[in-house]
């Protein structure tokens, strides 16, 4: 079972995350953060990869340090769960529609973090959660994983369905890239010899 758990203590944010790529997208999500938890949720789901969160942070001050240390937890345990890549199909891509919305994203677990984000939101807040933050969480998961993602909101006028398309897109490009190819369920995909 290629799983992790990741346990994150800072002066910010207490968390612990657990994870298992090889899943069903069976999740239990508690941030304090009522649409980031909806858009983990999605995250798990979509993708299959189950999905263990629980994090106390200062939100009193604001929600940037639960946002981030969210998605470098997440992140670090995608990185470790994946080992040393052997085997993975490494790319993936995924157009996710909903309603007016439409989303692409596109990764590469390559060992080379690096976030392309078009995607433009025209409210300051969902919910109780910053607009602004969201894109920092795919910052911060993709540097943490170590993916170079991009995330491209092709059209939208509704914001909570132009973010929930780009969790779900993320979703369902990691369930393709992170799958054991069984061509070369042995190897590692690139001709450096290491991801």
């Amino acid at each position: 079972m290629r799983t992790a758990t990741i346990t994150r203590e800072t002066s910010e944010t207490s968390i612990r995350v657990e994870l298992n790529l090889d899943g069903t997208g069976v999740y239990e999500v508690s941030t304090g953060i009522g649409f980031l938890d909806h858009m983990l949720e999605q995250l798990s789901r979509h993708s299959l990869i189950d999905l263990k969160v629980a994090c106390d942070g200062d939100l009193h001050i604001d929600q940037h340090h639960t946002t981030e240390d969210t998605g470098i937890a997440i992140g670090e345990a995608l990185s470790k769960a994946l080992g040393d890549r052997k085997g993975i199909t490494r790319y993936g891509h995924s157009y996710a529609p909903m309603d007016e919305t439409l989303t692409r994203v596109a990764l590469d677990i390559s060992g080379r973090p690096y976030l392309v984000w078009k995607v433009d939101l025209t409210m300051p807040q969902l919910g109780a959660w910053d607009t602004e933050l969201i894109e920092h969480w795919f910052h911060s998961f993709a540097g943490a994983a170590g993916i170079t993602l991009h995330v491209e909101n092709l059209y939208g006028s509704n914001n909570h369905h132009v973010v929930e398309s780009c969790y779900k897109a993320l979703a369902r490009a990691l369930r393709v890239a992170v799958e054991i190819d069984p061509r070369k369920a042995d190897s590692i995909p690139s001709t450096k010899g290491m991801l």
